[in-house]
């Protein structure tokens, strides 16, 4: 499997009996499925994200993502409870693909990151 976001190759990483892809070159992870959630609520998951959050920066705004499973173009999305953190989704449920240290980030959730989750909740609800 390539990449979707630099076209370098992709390993296999295992944490607690759940495979992740995840980039040689730039360090991004594809989380086929719902992995993302599944290791977010395993204490320790986050080493597999190796990357650091400048190299993710750097690829975070490419347009045109392809699913590294079937090719159709993937969505851009904000995470719901940390609206700061974007990945990119397969529309078709083939997974989801985070930059490097966007996993780091996403397991981290903090008081802050609640108090703006509300903050966007009230902003959503007065348009």
């Amino acid at each position: 499997m390539d990449c979707p976001k630099c076209d370098s190759v992709m390993e296999n990483v295992t944490y607690h009996g759940v495979t992740v892809d995840r980039c040689t070159q730039c360090k991004g992870i594809w989380f086929p499925g719902i992995e993302h959630k599944e290791l977010k609520q395993i204490k320790g998951s986050e080493v597999i994200d190796i990357g650091s959050e400048e190299l993710g920066k750097e690829y975070d705004d490419l347009k045109d993502v392809h699913c590294p499973e079937c090719d159709a173009v993937m969505e851009r999305v904000a995470d719901k409870f940390q609206p700061h953190i974007h990945f990119e989704v397969c529309l078709h449920g083939h997974g989801v693909f985070f930059d490097a240290g966007e996993f780091r980030d996403f397991k981290e959730e903090t008081f802050s990151d609640f108090i703006k989750s509300l903050t966007m909740a009230v902003k959503k609800k007065k348009k």
